[in-house]
């Protein structure tokens, strides 16, 4: 079982920038890749980016490239979600997953964390 705890949510007007953080515990050793998930009121959650433990490979939905980056410190077992010139329509709780070596689908998740962006 691998446990995840986000923080670093907030409000911030468009333009601005917030840094979601991360941190797994229990067993990390497991993990292949982690990702940031969003879910804004009414919509379905939406995948954001992952990347993988241990290569750092990193993939993203169309409409944070370029303006969202994900990273991990191994040393901390933390990811974060670096998120940049931040638009109205990303306001969303962000959920940050993990995913264990040989399963398929996200099978921890963490409470998530709220991000609010103002016009």
């Amino acid at each position: 079982q691998v446990q995840l705890v986000e923080s670093g949510g907030g409000s911030v007007q468009a333009g601005g920038s917030l840094r979601l953080s991360c941190a797994a515990s229990g067993h990390t050793f497991d993990i292949y890749d982690m990702g940031w998930f969003r879910q804004a009121p009414g919509k379905e959650r939406e995948f954001v980016a992952t990347c993988t433990w241990r290569a750092a490979g990193t993939r993203y939905a169309d409409f944070v490239k370029g303006r969202f980056t994900i990273s991990t410190d191994k040393a901390k077992n933390t990811v974060y979600l670096q998120m940049n010139s931040l638009k109205p329509e990303d306001a969303a709780v962000y959920y940050c997953a993990a995913r264990t070596i040989g399963t398929p689908d996200f099978g921890s998740w963490g409470q998530g964390t709220q991000v609010t962006v103002s016009s």
